[in-house]
C-alpha cells in the first residue's frame, strides 16, 4: 500500500467525514482517502474505525489500513473480530416499534418511505448500520417487524 506520510490538506473534512455515523458509505470513503496518508491524525481516525465502527465494511477496510500503517492500540496490535450473526444495535426491535407506535401504523395503510424518514430522522446511526446490514431485504425486514408489534398489540 503507497502512502505519504504526511497529513492531508483536507484533513479536518476528512475528520468530520469520517466522524458521520449517519452514513457508512461517508465513512468507508474516509478511510480509502486516510489510507493514502499516514499521520497522528488519520491513524487515529482509522484505528478508532478498525476498532469500534458497528458496519463491519467499515470496520474491515479500517483494519485492512491500520494493518498497512503498522498501527497498535495500547501498544499491542490490534485485531479484527468475527462479523457476528447477531445486529450490533441494541434493542433495535424496540427502537422500531417505538417508530412505528410514533407514526400510529396501521398495517394496511403502511407508507414505507415515511415510515424510513422518521426511523431516519429518530434513530440516524441505527438506521444506517440496519440499512447496511439489510441493505436488499431492508424494507422487507422493516415491514416483518413492524407487522409482528402490529399482530402482538392486536391480540
Amino acid at each position: 500500500m503507497d502512502f505519504k506520510l504526511e497529513a492531508p490538506a483536507n484533513i479536518n473534512k476528512l475528520v468530520e467525514q469520517a466522524s458521520d455515523k449517519t452514513s457508512w458509505r461517508n465513512r468507508l470513503a474516509a478511510v480509502e482517502e486516510l489510507s493514502k496518508w499516514k499521520c497522528e491524525e488519520s491513524m487515529d481516525i482509522i484505528t478508532k474505525l478498525a476498532t469500534g465502527d458497528l458496519v463491519f465494511k467499515v470496520k474491515e477496510r479500517a483494519f485492512e489500513v491500520a494493518q498497512a500503517f503498522g498501527v497498535e492500540k495500547n501498544g499491542q496490535p490490534i485485531y479484527l473480530d468475527r462479523k457476528s450473526k447477531v445486529s450490533p444495535i441494541k434493542f433495535i426491535n424496540k427502537k422500531i416499534f417505538k417508530v412505528a407506535t410514533h407514526l400510529k401504523i396501521d398495517i394496511d395503510d403502511f407508507n414505507m418511505d415515511e415510515f424510513k424518514a422518521a426511523f431516519q430522522e429518530m434513530y440516524p446511526e441505527e438506521y444506517d448500520v440496519c440499512e447496511y446490514e439489510n441493505h436488499k431485504n431492508f424494507d422487507e425486514w422493516i415491514k416483518d417487524i413492524v407487522k409482528s408489534k402490529v399482530r402482538r398489540r392486536n391480540r
